[in-house]
């Protein structure tokens, strides 16, 4: 990643909460945690990762307390910019102390390799200050150590582990090409056009495909053998769509997935 990738993102972020009233608040503190987050990142020297690439594990390397330094002002941003609930977390996470906040980030980044598919990550505000605080570092471990990916679809992020958040269409010659983006460390692999990223599902009866008039680009795939879905962003039809930010500007179209009884693969970082 380049630095200009979270610019890209606070610029989307910014645009979109302009002209989308519903979506505003999400999106106006979502640019405050990627103004966060890219500093964070700018400051990244991550050098176990480096020690670590050797053994095809550097995710699986203690987390360095120094990043420990920096968490109570990130503590900050949310409690002056986030929703109510999440602001009176930060304020009792701060008054915890600095041992049992790094036990937190230290808990949330070992936590998808004693699970195989990472279904062992809760979904609430501790997964949210885990998740928000620790993605610059791990984007910055992936690049670092120089990954590299070959093989069949990957179900869970071939690097650390953890679910999809999102999909993405990018042009390919006259059509498109899909992949998947982690919700962790941000990787992008491809992954197969007709498949559910859930269970395996190839019937396209099977695998309906909804959006809505708002955000035409982004469309909810779901599945109706294990009721889940993924929301995509199709950038064959908005060259200018940002695939974190647009897919969070879409809340509208998880309350209608989610009211018609499909579950969420991976909620996206604010947890919606």
């Amino acid at each position: 990643m380049s630095a200009n990738e979270w610019r890209r993102r606070i610029d989307r972020a910014d645009e979109l909460a302009a002209k989308y009233a519903g979506a505003a608040q999400i999106l106006r503190f979502y640019a405050e945690i990627v103004r966060f987050q890219e500093k964070l990142y700018r400051q990244m020297r991550p050098a176990e990762a480096m020690k670590g690439a050797a053994d095809g594990n550097p995710f699986g390397l203690p987390l360095e307390r120094e990043l420990g330094g920096s968490f109570a002002a990130f503590l900050s941003v949310v409690e002056r910019s986030g929703p109510k609930a999440l602001g009176e977390a930060a304020r009792e996470l701060a008054r915890q102390g600095e041992a049992s906040q790094f036990e937190l980030l230290q808990g949330f980044w070992e936590i998808a390799f004693r699970e195989i598919n990472g279904s062992g990550l809760a979904e609430g505000p501790e997964d949210f200050f885990a998740r928000a605080f620790l993605q610059p570092y791990a984007a910055s471990v992936r690049e670092k150590a120089k990954l590299e990916w070959h093989g069949p679809t990957a179900f869970v992020c071939p690097f650390c582990k953890r679910k999809p958040g999102l999909g993405v269409l990018r042009p390919l010659g006259e059509g498109s090409q899909r992949s998947l983006i982690c919700s962790f460390c941000l990787a992008e692999w491809e992954f197969r056009r007709i498949v559910c990223a859930g269970c395996g599902e190839e019937d396209p009866v099977k695998l309906p495909v909804y959006t809505a008039e708002e955000l035409q680009h982004v469309r909810v795939e779901a599945c109706e053998s294990c009721k889940t879905y993924i929301k995509t962003v199709d950038l064959t039809r908005s060259a200018l769509g940002e695939p974190m930010v647009d897919e969070m500007a879409s809340v509208a179209l998880d309350l209608w997935a989610q009211g018609r009884g499909y579950a969420k693969l991976q909620k996206n970082l604010l947890l919606l």
